[in-house]
């Protein structure tokens, strides 16, 4: 076996790969492994190509006991970080005994378990604040005011509320991990959206009077149907015009738009556009990327003051993309926010 066979043999591969011999030298090298370390390695040391000192460790070890390693090497592309899972298996060949050396991305994964471990962390953090106070509400009314009536009653009243809190973040995760499975199921139904707003307007009405907001709905069409699942729509607009009621308040009115059917690049074809804007004090823009993580705010004390959760967004950029739509936010300091939802129109 010569060594353009082996190189060969290393190219039907699917993952970059190289053969390290005795000599501590690259033999052969398959051309995936050129976006890691670029042209020309074969020939050189090993230590000169690979660096990271987990990795040349793994190789040398193979070389000597002849065993399988595995370790991770860290690699940074395009200013993107990705991490490598790197397997070092000894071979014997007709050009001597060697290691070959595979590196597998596992970028993805990586991402997805800091995603779950963040995840975790933030549950469990939004839990134990409430968690925390109704402890020492209990503890006190059990011992100081225990007798007390007027404090007993203030204390029940934040027990409430705290607990009211930690109903309405279960309520948000259930439904989040509820629209995430449903992610690949494409609603059926059709829904009359101008109708759909004018019914979510009237329930929020209570909402918006003790806010002293007005809801303005403008629309060019009477009607207009799309495919989806009215629920979850519904939950989408209920979503938005609620933070636009109690964020913008401010700015004394909210408005409801829906656009008559046009083509639009974004969807590839004919869609409409919802639109929820208020005219509050406005989002800065550093924000704007980051709305719809979950449990990102951009201000935690007066978002927890108004009962959010932090995943109201998270679950209507979801809902979203089950009806394969789009979701823009556009925001200027002091005029106010805008939310406009696309969706296609079959």
């Amino acid at each position: 076996m010569t060594e353009h066979s082996i190189t060969a043999l290393l190219s039907a591969i699917p993952l970059p790969a190289l053969l390290v011999g005795r000599g501590e030298r690259i033999i052969a090298a398959n051309p995936m492994t050129t976006a890691l370390f670029g042209p020309a390695v074969t020939g050189r040391h090993f230590i000169t190509v690979i660096r990271q000192p987990n990795v040349l460790d793994a190789v040398e070890h193979c070389l000597g006991d002849r065993q399988v390693h595995k370790t991770q090497y860290l690699s940074t592309r395009r200013g993107q970080d990705s991490t490598f899972e790197v397997t070092c298996s000894y071979v014997d060949t007709p050009l001597g005994q060697g290691a070959v050396v595979v590196f597998q991305d596992v970028t993805m994964l990586t991402q997805a378990e800091q995603m779950r471990r963040d995840f975790v962390a933030n549950v469990s953090h939004e839990l134990r604040t409430p968690l925390t106070a109704l402890i020492g509400f209990i503890e006190t009314l059990r011992g100081p005011a225990k007798d007390d009536a007027n404090a007993r009653e203030r204390f029940l009243e934040i027990m409430a509320r705290e607990a009211g809190r930690m109903e309405r973040l279960v309520k948000d995760l259930l439904s989040l991990s509820q629209v995430e499975g449903e992610a690949r199921m494409r609603p059926t139904e059709r829904v009359e959206l101008a109708g759909l707003m004018r019914s979510v307007a009237g329930a929020l009405a209570p909402l918006a009077r003790d806010a002293e907001v007005e809801i303005e709905i403008e629309t060019a069409v009477p009607e207009i149907h799309v495919q989806g699942d009215p629920d979850q729509l519904r939950q989408v607009l209920t979503n938005l015009v609620e933070n636009a009621i109690k964020y913008g308040r401010s700015g004394k009115r909210v408005s409801l738009g829906l656009s008559a059917p046009e083509e639009m690049p974004e969807l590839q074809g004919q869609g409409v556009a919802l639109v929820v804007r208020d005219y509050g004090p406005g989002i800065d823009e550093i924000h704007i990327p980051r709305l719809t993580e979950r449990f990102y705010r951009v201000d935690s004390h007066r978002s927890r003051e108004m009962g959010g959760t932090g995943l109201g967004l998270a679950i209507v950029k979801h809902i979203v993309t089950r009806h394969r739509g789009r979701m823009r936010i556009s925001s200027t300091l002091g005029e106010g926010t805008s939310i406009r939802i696309l969706l296609p129109v079959d």
